[in-house]
């Protein structure tokens, strides 16, 4: 676990990868409540190959995370 955000308004998440893991770093996950009662959420991911043979696949890199990313939407909002 990188950190925790707990505010009054404001929950979440980031955690990062292990050594030796075939891609190098973070993805955060926060819910927002605002003021007019509306919800968000905030997934961010930052990363960069972490091994050779990852380094070999580094252009589709950025499709995999759009590909994962949308799979979080999905499952937050019950699809």
């Amino acid at each position: 676990m990188i950190y925790v955000v707990d505010e009054p308004d404001r929950r979440g998440f980031a955690y990062g990868t292990l050594d030796g893991h075939p891609v190098s770093g973070e993805e955060a996950f926060v819910v927002e409540r605002r003021p007019d009662g509306a919800v968000f959420g905030h997934i961010s991911a930052v990363s960069r190959p972490g091994r050779w043979f990852t380094r070999l696949g580094a252009p589709v890199l950025p499709l995999a995370q759009r590909w994962m990313m949308g799979r979080y939407l999905d499952a937050l909002a019950g699809r």
